[in-house]
């Protein structure tokens, strides 16, 4: 598996390129507009053919590139099914699977930042048949989960919240959590400069934010 992490600072945000070195498809997520043709570079020079363009949610915090790198690249731009949106997209709920090569991405329906959030659980299965790492925007991150009051009702939003986080606190220690920020965001009050974690190792923070918050 090829993978990349990009991390921004104007806004403070992550984003990801990674796929199947092997079969040249690659997908990328939460891209910002102002780097578009950075994406499409860092793609060709890894030899992969952009074939899905996600978004974790509709973000508030910078404007998105999703769909323009899509209709730059041909590639489909994915939501999940629930996004209130003006334009088009490929919907998708919950345990719906996506393939690129021989990497397969689970979705999962994480909602509590936003309504329609997603995380991406992703296997590459040339390496085995367990997960290897979740990519989780701005429901679970370093030192924090995501702020429940930008998008919905604050009470609303932290049940959901509450809900989502037990879909991680299900999966193995080892697997590894990318979220979509870290500190400096304005989606996180806690949010640590470590940029990447486990989901042994950051469960831990999450449940004591719950706990805190009354959930």
């Amino acid at each position: 598996m090829i993978f990349r992490q990009y991390l921004h600072f104007n806004p403070v945000a992550a984003s990801y390129l990674f796929g199947c070195g092997g079969q040249g498809k690659g997908v990328v997520v939460d891209p910002l507009e102002s780097e578009i043709d950075f994406y499409v570079e860092q793609a060709n020079a890894a030899g992969m053919k952009i074939t899905h363009v996600f978004d974790t949610h509709l973000h508030a915090d910078h404007i998105s590139g999703g769909r323009k790198l899509a209709a730059k690249t041909g590639a489909k731009y994915v939501l999940h099914r629930s996004a209130e949106t003006n334009f088009s997209f490929m919907g998708v709920d919950d345990g719906d699977e996506i393939i690129a090569g021989n990497v397969v991405i689970r979705v999962l329906h994480t909602p509590g930042h936003t309504p329609e959030h997603i995380s991406l659980l992703v296997t590459d299965i040339s390496r085995g048949e367990k997960p290897w790492f979740v990519l989780t925007g701005h429901t679970l991150m370093v030192g924090d989960v995501g702020r429940t009051e930008l998008a919905s009702d604050v009470e609303k939003g932290a049940s959901d919240l509450f809900e989502s986080l037990g879909k991680f606190l299900g999966m193995d220690d080892y697997i590894e959590v990318y979220p979509g920020a870290f500190s400096g965001s304005v989606c996180g009050r806690a949010l640590s400069g470590k940029p990447a974690s486990s989901i042994g190792f950051t469960h831990i923070d999450s449940r004591k934010v719950c706990l805190k918050s009354g959930e």
